[in-house]
């Protein structure tokens, strides 16, 4: 059955759901997806034919550029549920801004605003038993584009595909997180792509957080390309010192992503009088601070874990512990982020976007 919604995305429905073959209680963050996506082509200067279809295989040529030369930007954003059954979203405009920001960087067109709303609205309505109530559920969004153009020249792709996936989620990180700060690896350079959701970024992370993880660790903490002497981001996520009662982060840069959940924590805390300065930390200062005993909390923010907590990190094969806390900062953060998310308690940010 074809129909039409009130604008422009066609929607192309099931047969039968698939949601009975999941389980729910056991699920591994992004290896099942919900029964639909969504589809919208670049082609001729223009964006058209937005389509929801059931969800499946692509056919596509292997000759696209994306596979050559990785034209492709993504953004994570999640969907909640409360208890009244009614659907929200986090701040969706500013990942609808970030996904056009991240494309203008790779030379990729903008996508239309009412496409981008309309098709994940009418999706999240369609998937909506796939959003379970409940503290710690959501509904993982991945908004991606991708350069479908067939063509091997070293050039910008003519055509593009924008989609849309679902995956239901619980909690990204459970227990201690223990990281390692980088000593000769940089997840970006001045003048480079760090500050887009490039596909490309995230690859380059691979090896070197594999060699954390060989040695016992779960994420790097990246250090700049120029001196290896400056703290940037944790693993995929912005990160946080507390030093005393100060917030210490690294400023929003061509290096470093603007993130979403570390504008929101900046925002609490000021709220709260809570000191933040966003500037450049060094290794030294927080090796120094953890001997001395001034730091209290690291810890790393994002949309699929939130706030996540770092109980170690290790430089030069020193390691050093942080003290165990139920009252920090990021235990205090991640309860109001969550509790907005959730519409437990009042929005005064006006962050909370209802899905109606």
């Amino acid at each position: 059955m074809n129909l039409k919604t009130q604008a422009s995305v066609t929607v192309n429905k099931i047969e039968t759901s698939r949601i009975n073959e999941v389980d729910f209680n056991n699920l591994s963050f992004g290896d099942e997806f919900t029964d639909y996506m969504f589809e919208c082509d670049y082609r001729a200067g223009t964006w058209s034919n937005p389509t929801i279809k059931p969800f499946g295989p692509l056919s596509i040529s292997p000759a696209a550029k994306v596979f050559h030369y990785g034209q492709a930007v993504f953004e994570g954003m999640k969907a909640y549920k409360d208890v009244d059954g009614k659907i929200w979203l986090f701040r969706p405009e500013d990942n609808f801004n970030r996904i056009n920001h991240s494309s203008k960087r790779l030379a990729i067109p903008a996508f239309p605003k009412n496409f981008f709303f309309e098709g994940l609205e009418t999706m999240l309505k369609l998937d909506s038993d796939w959003i379970k109530p409940g503290m710690g559920n959501s509904l993982y969004i991945r908004p991606f584009v991708i350069a479908t153009q067939c063509g091997v020249s070293a050039s910008p792709s003519d055509e593009y595909k924008f989609m849309i996936l679902f995956s239901p989620a619980q909690a990204y990180y459970t227990g201690d997180v223990k990281v390692v700060i980088a000593e000769h690896f940089s997840r970006s350079a001045d003048g480079g792509v760090g500050a887009a959701k490039a596909a490309g970024n995230y690859a380059a992370q691979f090896y070197p957080t594999n060699l954390a993880k060989e040695k016992g660790f779960h994420q790097v903490i990246w250090t700049d390309s120029n001196e290896h002497n400056y703290l940037e981001e944790a693993g995929t996520m912005n990160v946080f010192f507390r030093v005393n009662d100060t917030l210490l982060t690294a400023p929003i840069s061509d290096r470093i992503l603007d993130g979403i959940t570390r504008r929101s924590v900046i925002a609490l805390a000021k709220r709260d009088g809570i000191k933040v300065e966003e500037r450049r930390v060094s290794i030294s200062e927080i090796t120094e601070a953890s001997i001395n005993g001034t730091l209290k909390e690291i810890f790393g923010t994002g949309t699929a874990a939130v706030i996540s907590p770092v109980s170690d990190f290790s430089y030069k094969e020193q390691v050093y512990h942080l003290p165990k806390s139920t009252e920090g900062f990021a235990t205090r953060f991640k309860k109001e982020l969550t509790e907005i998310q959730y519409n437990q308690i009042e929005d005064t940010f006006g962050w909370r976007y209802l899905v109606e």
